[in-house]
């Protein structure tokens, strides 16, 4: 069952898992990186897409608006004048 689990023998399944994670370690404490830094980096990340998303939607909502003030009188004028079929 352990085997099915861990896709391999446990040991070296643990022993890889040993040595990726002190590379990873090691890359972090070089570049500084603590565990909980890297959740809020996450996390900034996350909202900052999540803002600019709506953002995005607000400013197209500001475009469909600003055309349709032209846009729909226009229409408007040319079904009222517009010879009926």
């Amino acid at each position: 069952m352990l085997r099915r689990l861990f896709e391999g023998q446990p040991v070296l399944v643990l022993l890889r898992l040993c040595v990726a994670s002190l590379i990873v370690g090691f890359v972090m404490v070089w570049f500084d990186l603590r565990p909980l830094e890297l959740v809020q980096i996450s996390q900034r990340i996350m909202l900052h897409v999540w803002d600019m998303g709506f953002d995005a939607l607000r400013e197209a909502g500001h475009y469909i608006l600003a055309g349709a003030v032209v846009v729909v009188p226009v229409w408007l004028v040319s079904r009222l004048f517009s010879p009926r079929r």
